[in-house]
């Protein structure tokens, strides 16, 4: 972790192979040289039935459904059937199952030691204003599959992933060093969807295989709508950061990697079928293309991108043979391993809703400029307010970070958003570019300086055709106020570089730029290479200076 992040590390592991009951317990990084200590515990037999009976409850293993249910986890009218002896309703039951679980948990791991280094690393990090970023360390494959994410102290306290003074993420500490990276301007995702199942007649020229493929545009569009904020919630206010989306619906492995090493992606998202296997899984692309784990990972990794999200079922959880579990078998863990920053995987199989409900929170957090790890406890705690504490819905993201990474993926915008002068603690004024037809659509520019262009790596991204590469640059000079009792201010101008030129309206007339330079006035409404093209506008938009 950086050296101003406030961390508690956790490593589990099982004592030896021929107790298979007792575990060691120790902190591997602690904010107070007091803080390393070591605890062992052993898993009892209530732990074990506790679990199992987990498993029959929220659990798609076991249960004799087709290899992919893309829209439940446990169909509700199982929840419905079920309940205990003493008659209690299935909500009563499961939301106990549910409590009871969380604070088992908590009691087996923080014990002893291991709670009062606890304690004293939330008293540093409530002492210096930082959320204490909690890290889980499983080194037993066997108990990866527990949602340690429900923990929580007592009754009536928030579980351990959504409370704000804990950030809370698996990790790993048997990994590389990672490479230095600067934070970013703008989201640049890339959103891939494979198969949403597995034909058994390989789907091809049929009228199935058509009905999908039209199946998958749509569920391409409303990602990219939800990741571009173009679908917003409640949780998007004031100026947030751009975000770009560029779409690949059933790729081949080929495209794929020759579309990541193209663009400059910091988040690659995932979204289709996938199965568990010994080297990070399975991907189905497409039919008769898969893709695994440890092949992703080497792209990924070379690509530099920061993020990996994968909406696929049992992403987070190893693979088993012959009711072995395979350590590091998880794809969750292969990227990681291979140096992926962080990877969010789900532990079971999520229903679509759900997970077009978490996506938007998460994407909305990040575009705030929030960490990875903050971005998924708020996107938990939506869920959980939409889908209940007695349903599985909220449980199942896991977070995997690299212990080198602080979870930040863009710049806070205090340092390098460029703002006209204004005095002491009086609103600031902003420079932007915003969608005419869609006014949540803001795009601030960042240090006096934003590109204009068809490819990912320009600031503003315009995937249209009559858009070039490098369309054209919008940016500030300084100017002198030939009073000498007024203050200098800022002018911006727009420089056109493109093929079919850029369109500024002035005092109501459109008027041609091409290869030249014009100036930029508040209101200056802007087209990019056609009169058909998306209408913008550009904005001095004033915001508060704890912005």
């Amino acid at each position: 972790m950086p050296a101003d992040s406030i961390a508690l590390r956790i490593a589990i592991d099982r004592l030896s192979t021929t107790d298979s009951d007792h575990y060691a317990i120790w902190v591997l990084e602690s904010p107070y040289p007091g803080g390393y200590v070591h605890h062992d515990q052993v898993w009892s037999g209530q732990l074990k039935q506790l679990w199992h009976t987990w498993l029959e409850f929220f659990s798609l293993r076991g249960l004799p459904q087709v290899p992919h249910v893309p829209s439940a986890y446990v169909p509700q009218f199982i929840l419905e059937s079920l309940g205990d002896s003493e008659g209690d309703s299935p909500k009563g039951y499961t939301s106990r199952l549910m409590q009871t679980l969380g604070m088992q948990l908590w009691e087996w791991l923080f014990d002893g030691p291991i709670q009062s280094s606890l304690d004293q690393s939330l008293g540093i990090a409530m002492g210096q204003d930082k959320p204490l970023r909690l890290c889980l360390d499983i080194r037993d494959p066997d108990l990866i599959s527990l949602p340690w994410e429900i923990m929580q102290a007592q009754p009536g306290r928030p579980a351990l992933s959504l409370t704000e003074a804990i950030s809370f993420s698996r990790t790993t500490s048997d990994v590389d060093p990672l490479p230095d990276f600067q934070l970013d301007r703008s989201l640049k995702i890339l959103l891939v969807l494979g198969q949403d199942d597995i034909p058994s007649n390989g789907g091809q020229g049929s009228d199935r295989g058509r009905d999908q493929a039209l199946q998958l545009q749509d569920e391409a569009d409303t990602l990219r709508r939800i990741l571009q904020g173009e679908t917003t919630s409640a949780l998007r206010r004031g100026v947030t950061a751009p975000c770009q989306v560029e779409v690949l619906v059933q790729p081949s492995p080929a495209t794929l990697i020759k579309v990541l090493e193209r663009g400059q992606y910091n988040v690659f998202f995932y979204a289709g079928h996938g199965v568990p296997a010994p080297d990070g899984g399975l991907l189905f692309l497409q039919p008769q293309a898969p893709l695994n784990g440890t092949e992703l990972a080497q792209v990924l990794t070379r690509c530099r991108v920061k993020l990996a999200v994968f909406n696929t079922c049992w992403g987070a959880q190893p693979d088993q043979q012959a009711q072995q579990t395979i350590a590091r078998s998880s794809l969750a863990e292969v990227l990681l391993h291979h140096g992926v920053p962080a990877v969010l995987a789900m532990r079971d199989s999520i229903a679509d809703d759900e997970a077009l409900s978490f996506i938007q929170t998460f994407a909305e957090a990040l575009a705030q400029q929030q960490s990875v790890d903050r971005a998924v406890a708020i996107a938990r705690q939506q869920l959980l307010t939409l889908y209940k504490f007695n349903q599985p819905a909220w449980t199942l993201p896991v977070l995997y970070m690299h212990p080198d990474f602080d979870g930040q993926i863009l710049a806070v915008p205090n340092s390098d958003i460029t703002r006209l002068p204004g005095d002491g603690p009086a609103p600031q004024q902003i420079a932007a570019i915003r969608s005419v037809d869609n006014p949540a659509l803001v795009w601030p520019i960042y240090g006096g300086l934003m590109r204009v262009g068809r490819l990912p790596d320009n600031d503003l991204v315009i995937p249209e055709p009559w858009v070039s590469s490098k369309h054209a640059e919008i940016f500030c000079r300084q100017t002198s106020n030939p009073d000498p009792s007024q203050s200098q201010g800022l002018t911006y101008y727009l420089r056109d570089y493109s093929r079919y030129g850029s369109l500024c309206q002035v005092n109501g007339r459109w008027q041609q730029v091409h290869r030249q330079e014009v100036t930029l006035a508040a209101g200056t409404r802007l087209r990019f290479g056609s009169p058909q093209g998306r209408l913008m506008e550009f904005v001095i938009e004033t915001s508060s200076p704890t912005f």
